[in-house]
């Protein structure tokens, strides 16, 4: 598996990845990282896994690092739903993230999951994009929004994602 490095992949022999997974959460090769588990099985089962950890959101290009994948993107916000991750219950914002190197904030965006999987569009338009982790699975279906105070529609329509897996989708 590679971790967002072109120099591993070629010593690892690719010249491209078949699945690259786009995680808010810093890259910890480790069962409590569902991102981890997931490349691993995927992994186990012959293809080639790339994982770009916390990329910075702001262009496409931090998502361009591996090259473009030859079946899919696999987009996760990581462990927690970014909003709860980055906002406590009286809407401040946290200045920690347990999931981030150092525990700094501000390495993930808001609504990470949706942001992400536009920025791998924006990368590589024909690429199809899956979802999965808990951000995209509390928001498969229309769902009031607390943060906005609205009801907002499908994370799956909103990020123009081709499909949604419940959960960490280890069995799917």
């Amino acid at each position: 598996m590679s971790r967002a490095d072109r120099a591993e992949m070629e010593k690892l022999g690719w010249d491209s990845c078949d699945i690259i997974i786009v995680t808010g959460d810093a890259y910890v090769d480790h069962p409590s990282f569902g991102m981890a588990i997931i490349g691993r099985l995927l992994e186990s089962q012959g293809f080639r896994v790339g994982i770009i950890a916390q990329p910075d959101w702001q262009s496409a290009d931090p998502f361009k690092v591996l090259g473009k994948p030859n079946l899919f993107f696999g987009v996760a916000a990581g462990n927690m739903d970014s909003m709860i991750n980055r906002y406590t219950a009286d809407r401040k914002i946290r200045r920690d993230d347990a999931y981030t190197p150092g525990g700094e904030g501000g390495k993930r965006p808001d609504r990470c999951s949706l942001v992400y999987a536009q920025r791998c569009k924006e990368a590589y338009s024909d690429v199809p994009i899956v979802m999965g982790g808990i951000e995209a699975s509390l928001r498969r279906i229309a769902h009031y929004d607390y943060w906005q105070d609205k009801v907002r529609r499908s994370i799956l329509i909103d990020a123009k994602a081709d499909i949604l897996l419940y959960g960490n989708a280890e069995r799917a």
